[in-house]
């Protein structure tokens, strides 16, 4: 099987490796030295160098004002100044420029090209190459390469098939595309027909195989290249080591090794560092790479840098924190490594203090504390900082833009958007998906097509990230014409433009289209199988998610955690215990069942499947939050154990977790389901008192379900006409369910009416009131009832009971005549009734809503679906053994009572999970002590 797809450092290293042997001749121009180390003489290359170094820094307007300031310009100024612009992510600013030296040379052309194709802008940069007077290979292969960089590969391999000469960076470029669009068979096709290779050939390959996850392919590789007599270098000695650091064997890194030794490489420290990354790869081998960390021969600032930061991410920021101090440079990196780490495990203030010790921070150091700031949601010291930076590039931008949407402030990083455009800048990737995210949050579908509109300023409509943003977007704003017109128009479609699209279908509650659109995909990642599964699960259809999650394991795509709570989910839902302890096994098998979301979930799948497994879990947890707390007082609630929630809520407290919302909400609804009238007050007032939560809506109506359950029906009125918030459906409904078990007639009116005004179409409303009715005998009422529900159109909804038997679902419904055993479950059931009105049982008709004889209202009773569901299970299973059943609706109280006697007549135990709670039968009597 196949593990799912989790890019982690080395692979997005690779990508960026690949990207840098995409770099143009452009890009190569530019100086790599400190702004203030460059010489001021006289001449145009200091102040070329200057110009590029400044742009460099992102300060844009100092290198246009050195510009400015020549009194000579040749043609290494403008192309310098051309390249800023373009670096800076504003090509249109650089083909002014170029305009107005009638395009430049052969360089400036390409300068602008690149300048495009980074921007994303593919049409705009093939029309600089098609006006291009002249074209050299360079040229040539920097429009391949912007193909590449976008996306198209079918258009890059055309291009390149069209060049009249090729040179050994040609075929390189079209092979890093290959491999960049993970199509690692034709790359291997091209590699083999290179007319010459060279050492970027062979590390393109190996990046390739490891960008793809094939690193057994990717050591392959670099073992021909080694027999074929070719000398390793630094840059594919990098790249097989990222490939070994997945492989896991020892075996070859220590066969690494000595290659390393044996052909000099022991003392460079770019490979020692490439080995460390090795050792840093999983936190079991920190100690390992520790160890190494102490015996290299030479560091530079980039070793103490990835030591600082994988202590960090593994957790140990003191360790961390201890090789950060012994660093004798204390660069810049290794600082911004270490700020970087304590801001992630929330030591922002020890972060800041840090940032500001460095003596000059360059623009990741001011980049990365704005992100820890964000991270933190300190959202405002991360606006303080930002507006301080002495100079900003395109990551800056982009980081606040994501911050404010990510942390809730969308209306501001739209603002933030508008102020970069008014500069004069159009703004990067990033910033145009985390501006569309903004508007996926607050649904603002207008501004969307506003940014939608900058986008193809830009000229980056069809770039795929952009693409799958604005389906997201237009999704969320519930705009489906518009999303099938981006995913119909998009020139490259990858997996997560799939997953997106597929992801909008289901928001828009178009599953067949969704599930057509997957079975179309020409590949899947898990995200696409947790998407369709998580669709049908979410509309009730658990069985066919059952059977996606099978197709899934069929592909040999492991499952991550969660598909596996989802799944939990469905099979709690059903009540289908052997379901959920097969997706137990599962998350055994792979080692999932002890992460915390895993373990919360099991254990509200097995309280919903009425298993003690739920607390054996509970009990074996070494970490619990919140959601472990609240799962179990909500799944003894739905027990109706309500003592035994209390008791978990005060072991809760002992730990010195904080109770939430939905913790009291759990705990009234244990309280009420038990007549705990006392202690549920005392929650209830502990909510604001102790806590300072405000009870909202479900708080409000536990109370009432709490009062009105305990016979207090005209109190629990009174509360509802004092409350501070207006009341819902909720509320009055569980009002209108008190004053049926108490046979209230004038409140039940009262509440139906308002239920009736909020809820028009739903049927239990006025089933209710019609129980209510019939239990005292009011026919004519009744009458207007039904009459009122055929005037609105309304019907009311079947109880359904289902049962699991042998791997095989049964469902029943009230007069059932479609089981295949019906005529022998009838044939039982007569016998049960034969012989439980020997024991004492009389059937209540009070329940029954007809007006009709006594005989016709007991056979009316006699086919409820529960208890079809309970003479099945009496008739193929052996004697002695449980039943447990689920039901739609709230159990009736003669089936209440049939079901008593059925328990203590056959020495059965019986389990029922109703619309409400769990009823436990035993010997004739019930958990719930005929209190529900």
């Amino acid at each position: 099987m196949v593990f799912p797809i989790k890019w982690s450092k080395p692979p997005m290293a690779h990508r960026q490796h690949l990207r840098c042997l995409l770099s143009s001749a452009a890009a190569r121009a530019a100086a790599q030295i400190p702004a203030w180390r460059v010489p001021m003489s006289s001449g145009t290359s200091a102040q070329s160098a200057r110009i590029r170094e400044l742009a460099r820094l992102g300060r844009l307007h100092e290198a246009r004002e050195v510009f400015d300031a020549m009194p000579d310009h040749d043609i290494i100024a403008w192309n310098s100044m051309i390249f800023a612009y373009c670096n800076n992510g504003m090509p249109d600013a650089a083909r002014s420029l170029a305009d107005t030296i009638s395009g430049g040379n052969l360089r400036t052309g390409t300068i602008l090209l690149s300048g495009y194709a980074r921007a994303g802008r593919v049409r705009d940069a093939r029309r600089v190459f098609d006006e291009m007077p002249v074209r050299n290979t360079v040229a040539w292969n920097a429009m391949v390469t912007c193909y590449v960089q976008n996306g198209d590969i079918t258009l890059a391999r055309r291009l390149f098939d069209a060049m009249p000469s090729r040179d050994v960076s040609s075929w390189n470029t079209m092979l890093t595309g290959y491999c960049h669009s993970r199509q690692m068979v034709d790359a291997r096709t091209l590699f083999q027909k290179m007319p010459e290779r060279n050492m970027v050939s062979w590390t393109v390959m190996i990046s390739g195989y490891v960008l793809i996850e094939q690193h057994g392919k990717a050591w392959d590789m670099f073992r021909t290249m080694h027999y074929e007599g070719v000398p390793p270098e630094q840059p594919n000695l990098v790249s097989v080591l990222s490939a070994i650091s997945y492989l896991g064997n020892l075996n070859i890194l220590e066969s690494i090794h000595g290659l390393v030794h044996k052909t000099g490489f022991e003392r460079d420290v770019v490979i020692g560092t490439a080995i460390l990354n090795v050792y840093t790869r999983g936190v079991s081998m920190l100690d390992t790479a520790v160890k190494f960390f102490e015996g290299m021969i030479e560091r530079n600032e980039y070793t103490w840098s990835t030591m600082i930061a994988a202590l960090s991410q593994g957790g140990r920021i003191d360790d961390a924190i201890a090789i950060y101090q012994r660093d004798p440079l204390k660069s810049v990196p290794s600082r911004t490594a270490m700020l970087t780490g304590l801001a992630r495990c929330g030591r922002i203030n020890l972060a800041r203090t840090l940032f500001d010790q460095i003596p000059r921070p360059n623009i990741v150091s001011w980049n990365a504390m704005i992100t820890g700031y964000m991270q933190n949601e300190m959202v405002d010291e991360a606006e303080e900082l930002f507006n301080r930076m002495p100079f900003r590039n395109t990551i800056s931008w982009a980081g606040m833009i994501a911050g404010y949407a990510q942390n809730g402030r969308s209306e501001e990083a739209l603002v933030l958007l508008q102020v970069l455009h008014r500069k004069g800048m159009l703004p990067s990737l990033s910033s145009l998906t985390s501006s569309f995210f903004a508007c996926s949050n607050i649904e603002a579908l207008e501004t969307g097509k506003q940014v939608h509109s900058l986008a193809v300023k830009a000229g980056c409509q069809f770039n795929s990230y952009v693409c799958n943003s604005l389906i997201t977007m237009y999704a969320k704003c519930r705009h489906i014409g518009f999303v099938r017109q981006i995913f119909d128009r998009m020139e490259v479609k990858d997996t997560v433009s799939y997953n997106s699209y597929i992801t909008a279908l289901v928001q828009n509650s178009m599953l067949e289209e969704a599930r057509d659109t997957f079975n179309k995909m020409p590949s899947r990642d898990v995200v696409s199988w947790t998407t369709i599964i998580s669709a049908y699960a979410q509309v009730d259809q658990g069985n066919e998610a059952v059977e996606i999650f099978r197709s899934m394991l069929q592909d040999h795509m492991l499952p991550i955690s969660p598909i596996l709570t989802i799944l939990l989910g469905v099979g709690g839902n059903l009540g289908a215990s052997k379901l959920g302890q097969q997706i137990h096994t599962v998350a055994v098998k792979l080692g999932m069942d002890s992460g915390l979301i895993v373990a919360n979930a099991l254990i509200s799948m097995y309280f919903k499947c009425g298993s003690e497994d739920s607390l054996k879990i509970f009990h074996s947890m070494e970490e619990r939050d919140i959601f472990t707390w609240n799962t179990v007082i909500t799944g003894y609630a739905q027990h109706g154990l309500g003592r035994e929630a209390i008791g978990v809520y005060r072991q809760m407290e002992s730990a010195g977790v904080l109770p939430n919302e939905v913790t009291f909400v759990g705990l009234l609804h244990a309280c009420s389901h038990s007549g705990l009238v006392d202690e549920g007050r005392k929650f209830f007032k502990s909510m604001s008192s102790d806590y300072g939560l405000t009870p909202l809506l479900e708080h409000y109506a536990c109370m009432v379900d709490l009062l009105g359950r305990a016979g207090d029906v005209q109190g629990a009125e009174q509360f509802i006409y004092d409350m501070p918030i207006e009341p819902d459906a909720v509320i009055w409904s569980a009002l209108l369910g008190a004053c049926k078990i108490h046979k209230n007639v004038e409140i039940g009116r009262r509440a139906a009416e308002k239920l009736f005004s909020i809820e028009p179409s739903n049927a239990g409303n006025y089933v209710m009131l019609s129980n209510i009715y019939s239990s005292q005998g009011m026919w004519d009422e009744v009458a207007k009832v039904r009459k009122l529900m055929k005037e609105q159109g309304v019907n009311k909804e079947p109880g359904c009971s289902w049962m699991q038997i042998k791997n095989r679902m049964h469902s029943f419904v009230t007069g059932d005549e479609e089981h295949e055993q019906i005529h022998d479950i009838y044939a039982t059931l007569r016998e049960l009734y034969t012989l439980l009105k020997a024991t004492g049982y009389v059937p209540d008709t009070e329940f029954v809503l007809h007006d009709i004889d006594e005989e016709q209202k007991e056979s009316s009773l006699m086919y409820h679906s529960e208890k079809l569901a309970v003479a099945y299970g009496l008739l193929v299973t052996p004697k002695g053994l449980p039943i447990q059943i689920m039901k739609n609706l709230r159990i009736c109280g003669d089936c209440h009572t049939f079901i008593k006697f059925v328990s203590h007549v056959t020495k059965r135990e019986i389990d029922i999970r109703d619309g409400n709670r769990f009823h436990h039968f035993r010997d004739g009597n019930c958990s719930c002590g005929d209190f529900w």
